[in-house]
């Protein structure tokens, strides 16, 4: 306990709380605002006391959200089962893809495989509206918009350069002797990938299928154009709280903490599995 008396391990203690404090202050604030009414968000000075009020929850699953004008009518909950389709749809199609494709680049080395691979990932680097236009000319003329596979073929095509670089990198780490030890034994290719080479990837796929549900969960604008009223998710359902009468700014907090949830139980999920699976690695490798 002597560093208890030490100034300079206080210092180091009070820098450390102030971090923590700066980075959690607006996640308590959203969630503090999403127990308020309209009024008190807006008054100044802020209340960081209050009388807290459940009408924004009550609003979201009953679809009728009071304003100044009249009511409301919004679709959150519909909305939340439709980004739940479109993030898992688009999370399990660039698996099955992009695993077995970046094991094959991480395994089989020939001319021109390098620049391949990154003229894949090069399609992460274009700016969204670069694509977005055609895209939608090309679903208008071809009458696949408003759709839900066109668009979970959208966030397909983007989320699967994320997949197949993320996990080459646990693909290449894995000793090559190991599968050459188990094909010996008269197992052919697709035997090895799955009973030795997943097994021994799997922080690196739940990792990329975290990072690509998370991806498409958040998507908003190819999910504002391309999407209609009963597909869009619920990062485009948030702008219905904004209306001609003003910004109903409890129920738009109301809405963020319900919306965070599915993609936070699922990285809380996730993590156990990624330690489960580094030790698992740890001790086959």
């Amino acid at each position: 306990m002597s560093h208890l008396k030490d100034p300079k391990w206080w210092g180091s203690a009070l820098l450390r709380l102030v971090i923590v404090l700066f980075f959690l202050f607006p996640i308590y604030w959203i969630g503090a605002m999403s127990f308020m009414t309209n009024e008190t968000v807006l008054s100044f000075p802020p209340h960081f006391t209050f009388s807290p009020t459940i009408d924004n929850y009550r609003a979201l699953f009953s679809g009728n959200l009071s304003t100044s004008t009249g009511s409301l009518s919004v679709q959150f909950l519909p909305s939340m089962l439709n980004s739940f389709i479109l993030a898992a749809g688009s999370t399990l199609g660039a698996l099955i893809l992009a695993v077995p494709a970046s094991y094959a680049f991480a395994r089989y080395k020939f001319r021109g495989s390098d620049n391949m691979s990154f003229t894949i990932l090069s399609v992460r680097f274009a700016p969204p509206l670069l694509v977005l236009i055609p895209l939608t000319r090309e679903f208008n003329a071809l009458g696949i918009d408003n759709q839900y596979w066109s668009l979970i073929w959208v966030y397909f095509l983007l989320t699967v350069p994320l997949v197949l670089w993320v996990t080459r990198g646990y693909f290449e780490q894995i000793s090559p002797d190991l599968e050459s030890a188990y094909r010996l034994d008269g197992h052919n290719w697709w035997q090895t990938f799955f009973r030795i080479a997943l097994p021994l990837a799997r922080p690196g796929i739940a990792a990329a299928g975290l990072l690509t549900f998370i991806y498409a969960w958040n998507n908003f604008i190819f999910a504002l154009v391309l999407a209609s009223k009963d597909t869009q998710p619920v990062t485009v359902a948030t702008l219905s709280f904004i209306t001609s009468s003003g910004i109903n700014y409890g129920a738009i907090a109301a809405g963020l903490v319900i919306s965070i949830m599915p993609t936070l139980l699922i990285a809380l999920y996730a993590q156990k599995h990624l330690v489960e699976g580094l030790a698992v690695g740890a001790t086959k490798g």
